[in-house]
């Protein structure tokens, strides 16, 4: 077998794997071949929960909107459903915002969407 003669990238490319598996348990931080699979795997799972990171949000700022909603006498897709025949673009993430930070606002948003 020809001699590998690479010694400079091949070695910054292991540094590299190395560095980023700091942190990790045992043999995942230290060899190679167990950091490699590890900080791949690692950055599978970071794209996955960057696009779930999305939907989650999305999901929790419904459920603020809904509470705040009930305790102001409508649901959450009745308060939708009117501010868009309104003409009101408000996203979740503002709405949301409002109910937790201002209520007060929240309750003259759902006030002037029911009228």
């Amino acid at each position: 077998m020809p001699r590998s003669k690479n010694k400079v990238a091949s070695h910054r490319r292991r540094k590299n794997i190395l560095n980023q598996a700091k942190g990790y348990w045992g043999a995942r931080s230290k060899v190679y071949t167990v950091a490699k699979n590890h900080v791949e795997k690692g950055l599978v799972h970071a794209y996955r929960d960057r696009k779930l990171k999305k939907r989650t949000f999305r999901q929790l700022w419904i459920v603020r909107i809904n509470a705040a909603a009930r305790a102001n006498g409508t649901t959450y897709s009745r308060l939708i459903n009117a501010l868009d025949k309104k003409g009101v673009n408000i996203n979740r993430k503002i709405l949301a915002s409002l109910a937790l930070e201002n209520p007060k606002a929240f309750t003259e948003i759902v006030n002037f969407s029911a009228n």
